[in-house]
């Protein structure tokens, strides 16, 4: 089979025993095709049985042509966050609820692997965040994000201030439960659920989204992807604020921290089948009524 894809690394959801059945017929499959398989380590934690090297996640990236995700969108948005800067394309296998990232299901693997790796995909490439924490003028944390970055209360009913500035401007300051900065991938996630716009993934935008705010003037707003957040934190505490990536990373916070948001330098790269529709999957994914 002349593919440009030669080894392949799988990536399972960690801790969910049901990947385990879709992890060992993508490698009976990936097996009899004559591909390297490497398997992620954590993954290799399943106790899968499969006779596979077994590689940590940076060497991994270091090493594969194709990363093969296998879960939901939550697997793929972390396997991106580590190895986006490898340059690795990453191709999904959905056994989640959604699945807006994940978009090959496991009854159509066979199918949709053989036109994947006869040459027949289309590659997308997409934006991610990186987020810094300063404290007293000191960075004290950083992280990447693909979906968004959310600056939220998570301790009390309280309601935060914080000041929002674009590129050193100073736009407002708000009273409200947080704030959403969302890549166009996150913004059919927690930013949408907030009220804010779908974003093309094509468009090098973010989007702002304020969560429940005190004044209903405080509206969702769409700025240049080069552009450099800044936002301080006011009226917190440690205790009841932080910074979350891609809901997956928390980030304590108090009074006066400052969070620099900017886009990351280096792009995802997803594979889709050649069928993948966009508009398709938003049709299906939001259960948008259908052509009369």
């Amino acid at each position: 089979m002349e593919t440009v894809f030669k080894k392949i690394g799988i990536i399972g959801k960690h801790g969910d025993d049901r990947v385990i059945d879709a992890i060992k017929n993508l490698s009976e499959y990936l097996t009899a095709k004559g591909f390297e398989i490497y398997l992620d380590k954590i993954t290799a934690e399943l106790n899968l049985g499969l006779p596979h090297d077994v590689l940590e996640r940076q060497t991994l990236g270091k090493t594969v042509d194709l990363a093969i995700i296998v879960g939901g969108d939550g697997t793929l948005l972390n396997a991106a966050r580590s190895l986006f800067s490898h340059d690795v394309p990453l191709l999904g296998i959905n056994l989640g609820r959604l699945g807006f990232l994940t978009d090959i299901s496991p009854a159509d693997l066979e199918a949709k692997l053989d036109q994947i790796f006869a040459g027949e995909y289309s590659e997308e490439p997409r934006g991610l965040l990186h987020t810094r924490i300063f404290r007293h003028g000191e960075l004290i944390s950083q992280s990447s994000a693909f979906n968004d970055v959310v600056v939220h209360k998570w301790n009390g009913a309280r309601m935060l201030e914080y000041e929002t500035y674009i590129d050193g401007q100073f736009i407002n300051t708000t009273r409200s439960d947080g704030i959403i900065v969302s890549t166009p991938t996150g913004s059919t996630g927690y930013a949408l659920s907030g009220g804010g716009p779908i974003l093309h993934p094509s468009l090098h935008a973010f989007v702002l989204v304020p969560i429940c705010p005190h004044s209903m003037s405080y509206r969702p707003i769409v700025v240049y992807a080069d552009s450099e957040i800044k936002i301080i934190v006011k009226d917190c505490n440690q205790a009841e604020a932080q910074v979350t990536c891609d809901g997956q990373i928390n980030l304590g916070l108090q009074a006066e921290d400052r969070i620099h948001i900017s886009r990351e330098q280096h792009l995802i790269r997803l594979i889709h089948p050649k069928s993948y529709d966009y508009y398709a999957m938003l049709r299906a994914k939001l259960h948008w009524g259908k052509r009369l």
